[in-house]
């Protein structure tokens, strides 16, 4: 594929609001995570939480909107100058030559169980709860849109975990195909009760802060946040030395609703798919970032598919133990980060993971790497085997 830019991006996560933040917090292995005390959640688990203090209500003209989920799109939207960027981008395609992918797993599922907390003698819902741009999966797409007064292609993708990181393979499709000279890509994920007792049903939870990839990892830490890209087919300034979109795997292996092929088939074949899109081998490759939930099986899973595409020679580390797993969020968030690595010089370890599980085969790192890495993969791998992987890189002339 033809490599996509890069140009701006932001990001809001218990871990860091903007991208400084989220770099100091890496630097210093600062993790997110904290003891659950979410709404009326009774579970002895640890969440990413970002405090609510933050989550202003959403702008006066877009108050239809209002709830958790856009309001920490809002956040991340008004971070890192990103407001600016698009602005300046409208100003030189057009409003309608911009286009709009979001993805997300709730959405504002959680003002739909507020809203059950107060329904009337009768069972019916308070009026004053609008559905449609709220809770309604696409609400975030069109919040988006709307916030910028854009008119070009504009969806939500709802594939679980794998949702904003299928984003980028849906603008960079539509950018090919000539609807859209640019496209504004995010996901965005907020706590709910629906998804902290889902995964506890589930046993999935961990008590004590998800450790990926480590000998006595226990489960996963649901975290919330939000990551934007301004995505572009040339270079900010008509730079030749520039981060860039290289390459974009997809796969669904449709093993089991809730547990990954034991091989890791459709992990495999979203990587090496990847790698084929950017004309890359393995060998490219200098840092994966890995869905690394901390569970047992995913990570075994994964570690089984990143040995069988790239041997066990390259670095790679999860960093869900800052921010949690960001469920629909996470796939935009880890595809910054990456971004951030190349950027700024380092290669992120594994905050909360002590000792790598002694049969895993890949190269994990535990600390920090002070070493660039030029081109890099982040892994987004969703409930019912959605698959999706990014190769993300710096481009020169």
């Amino acid at each position: 594929m033809q490599p996509l830019f890069l140009n701006h991006s932001a990001v809001a996560s218990s871990a860091g609001i903007g991208l400084d933040s989220t770099v100091d917090a890496l630097a210093e292995m600062r993790s997110g995570l904290a003891p659950c005390g979410f709404e009326t959640v009774a579970l002895d688990t640890f969440v990413g939480q970002i405090a609510d203090s933050l989550l202003v209500p959403v702008r006066d003209d877009l108050i239809e909107f209002d709830c958790r989920n856009n309001r920490i799109a809002q956040l991340c939207l008004r971070q890192d100058g990103f407001e600016q960027a698009v602005a300046g981008a409208r100003e030189k395609y057009g409003a309608a030559r911009i286009g709009v992918f979001m993805g997300t797993s709730t959405s504002g599922i959680l003002e739909t169980e507020l809203a059950y907390r107060r329904r009337d003698a009768s069972g019916a819902l308070p009026m004053d709860f609008r559905y449609g741009t709220t809770h309604n999966t696409y609400s975030v797409a069109w919040f988006v849109q709307t916030y910028f007064g854009l008119t070009g292609p504009s969806m939500a993708i709802s594939t679980a975990c794998s949702s904003s990181a299928k984003a980028f393979g849906s603008a960079s499709r539509m950018i090919a195909a000539g609807l859209c000279d640019a496209a504004v890509i995010g996901g965005v994920d907020s706590l709910c009760l629906t998804t902290l007792y889902g995964f506890g049903s589930l046993g999935l939870l961990s008590p004590v802060g998800c450790r990926p990839f480590d000998a006595d990892r226990d489960g996963i830490s649901i975290g919330e946040g939000a990551g934007m890209v301004l995505l572009e087919k040339t270079a900010h300034g008509g730079s030749a030395d520039s981060i860039a979109l290289l390459g974009v795997g997809e796969s669904s292996d449709a093993y089991h609703m809730s547990t990954p092929h034991p091989e890791g088939l459709g992990a495999r074949m979203a990587m090496e798919q990847a790698l084929m899109s950017a004309g890359l081998q393995p060998s490219g490759v200098d840092y994966i970032n890995l869905h690394g939930t901390g569970t047992r099986s995913n990570d075994a899973t994964e570690d089984k598919a990143v040995c069988a595409v790239f041997g066990n020679d390259t670095p790679c580390s999860s960093t869900k133990g800052w921010t949690g797993h960001t469920l629909g969020a996470c796939g935009a968030i880890d595809a910054i980060i990456c971004a951030l690595a190349i950027e700024r010089g380092f290669m992120p370890g594994s905050v909360n993971t002590r000792a790598v599980e002694p049969a895993f085969g890949l190269r994990y790192l535990l600390d920090n790497r002070n070493q660039a890495p030029a081109i890099a993969m982040s892994n987004a791998f969703g409930f019912g085997g959605t698959n999706c992987s990014l190769l993300i890189g710096r481009v020169q002339a």
